[in-house]
């Protein structure tokens, strides 16, 4: 998340989250993610970044 310009993780109420810009982003605290939960995320950062990002580009995180 770094790579695409996040600042982060820091320590939450709950969860850690990340900031890119005036925005939050929670981490989920689950040590593996299910696929909805990886998808629901990935479509949170795109929506935060202002493009779509690609399998390609996901995986090289």
């Amino acid at each position: 998340m770094r790579k695409l310009g996040f600042d982060g993780p820091f320590s939450g109420t709950r969860h850690q989250f990340m900031i890119y810009e005036q925005h939050r982003l929670a981490i989920p605290s689950n040590v593996e993610y299910s696929m909805p939960q990886l998808r629901m995320m990935i479509r949170e950062v795109e929506g935060i970044i202002g493009h779509k990002i690609t399998a390609d580009e996901w995986n090289m995180l």
